[in-house]
């Protein structure tokens, strides 16, 4: 019996006949070599740049929140996950005690966030003690145990946990500002610790004997935090002048009488709304080993259709709050004229051909996913009340976008926004419900479990 396949029967090599082939076609065309001549010479950004996105999307909104507060900046970090949510949680502070400026401190959390991930991690480690090294979970478990990214579920972990503190409480350092040099020495530890506990493990260790092991080397992690960013307050003073110069004074706070007291948003009545057309709506997900705080909520989100996320986000933003959110910043974006839109880039005009995918696709080929995540301000609607394009605070510093201030289309939303995060009191029962159900696990590697950094 023969059996007939469609997979080609032996792998094929590039001859050079071929390339004489290709060259021969691409030389025939003369927009060919005008397009070489423009495009060789700087980046697709500036060399595709298609003008009329600009001029039909200004930085111009019908709705826009009240108070724009200073652009803050995660310099050479990837902590926009706290940025962003400090940002948003500044807001109702500064409406509150007529300010015109606060900034939260994001060190403060990025120190308890090490921490926790490297007890996050050990934990796990032992959980997969007797797995294959070799295997796809461990290996993935030990690719980037303490990255610097995040999701929201993690940063309410944080503050229900560790609360919150002031910039000027606990300032940057070199290394929340350029994190790079500490995270490797950390992971690097954590490596070896992986290493020595499996390999007790292998030769008869008791679990008591496991978990001193491990307290143990939580200590040196906790050394290594200390010397880098210095001892986080215990009790701070909160110290400022209002818009009308009166001057106002809270002494001797804890971090978590802060965050209960000042903060005016209750982190643990939020939900996290994904956009993922892989998989059904109006269920709720997990990722598997997705976290940072051992003992804290899973990671859990519910799966709308893209519209649902736009006009919840539009409704609360109508109301003047922000909306946090996690994107693919990457796509289509002018990084210095802060615009995000589809069409920004003629790739089909430049190179003759598009790009031509579903999100759905991009997700399944590993060609999006979410990467970085900042603050909705504000909107613009036209006729009919549609939304045409958000207006966003990012965590770049001043000197991109519009004074840090970014534009982002409607249809960019549509493609490449994957999360907002609204306050239960925002969504109807029936969306509400689903957070009743058993959550879908996926795979520790989905990309419903990327790091917004």
């Amino acid at each position: 019996m023969t059996v007939t396949t469609n997979k080609p029967k032996a792998s094929q090599d590039i001859t050079l006949g071929q390339l004489d082939h290709y060259k021969e076609n691409f030389d025939a065309d003369i927009k060919n070599k005008l397009a070489t001549l423009t495009i060789s010479r700087e980046g697709y950004s500036n060399a595709l740049e298609n003008r009329y996105v600009f001029t039909q999307h200004p930085p111009v909104f019908s709705n826009k929140l009240a108070i724009d507060a200073p652009i803050t900046n995660q310099k050479s970090s990837g902590r926009c996950w706290l940025f962003a949510g400090l940002n948003m949680l500044r807001q109702g502070m500064m409406n509150e005690h007529n300010l015109e400026e606060l900034e939260l401190s994001q060190p403060y959390l990025f120190f308890y966030d090490k921490l926790e991930k490297a007890n996050w991690f050990l934990e796990n480690i032992l959980t997969t003690i007797d797995d294959d090294l070799e295997g796809r979970v461990v290996q993935y478990l030990l690719k980037d145990p303490v990255g610097d990214g995040g999701q929201w579920d993690m940063f309410v972990a944080l503050i229900e946990k560790y609360g919150v503190v002031t910039k000027a409480a606990y300032p940057e350092t070199f290394h929340t500002s350029s994190s790079g040099q500490m995270d490797k020495l950390i992971t690097s530890k954590l490596r070896e610790y992986a290493k020595d506990l499996r390999g007790m493990h292998a030769k008869g260790a008791k679990v008591l004997q496991l978990r001193a092991m491990k307290d143990q080397m939580l200590e040196e992690i906790h050394k290594i935090l200390v010397i880098s960013l210095g001892h986080p307050p215990a009790k701070f003073d909160w110290v400022f002048y209002d818009k009308d110069k009166g001057f106002h004074e809270f002494c001797n706070l804890s971090p978590l009488q802060f965050y209960h007291d000042h903060v005016k948003l209750d982190c643990k009545q939020t939900v996290s709304l994904i956009h993922d057309p892989r998989n059904a709506y109006m269920k709720k997900y997990t990722v598997k080993y997705l976290g940072n705080v051992v003992g804290a909520e899973d990671v859990h989100y519910i799966n709308l259709p893209v519209e649902e996320l736009k006009k919840y986000a539009a409704k609360v933003i109508k109301d003047g709050r922000p909306v946090w959110f996690g994107c693919d910043v990457g796509q289509f974006h002018s990084r210095d004229k802060g615009m995000m839109d589809t069409e920004l880039i003629d790739y089909k005009t430049g190179f003759g051909f598009g790009i031509n995918v579903t999100k759905a696709e991009r997700l399944q080929y590993g060609d999006s996913m979410m990467t970085h995540a900042m603050v909705l301000t504000g909107l613009h609607s036209e006729e009919g009340n549609k939304v045409v394009r958000w207006r966003i605070e990012n965590s770049w510093g001043e000197d991109y976008g519009n004074k840090g201030y970014l534009t982002m289309t409607d249809r960019w939303f549509d493609e490449f926004v994957y999360q907002i995060v609204l306050e239960k009191k925002d969504l109807p029962k029936e969306i509400l419900d689903v957070l009743d159900q058993d959550a879908v696990v996926l795979p520790p590697w989905d990309p419903m479990g990327a790091l917004a950094q």
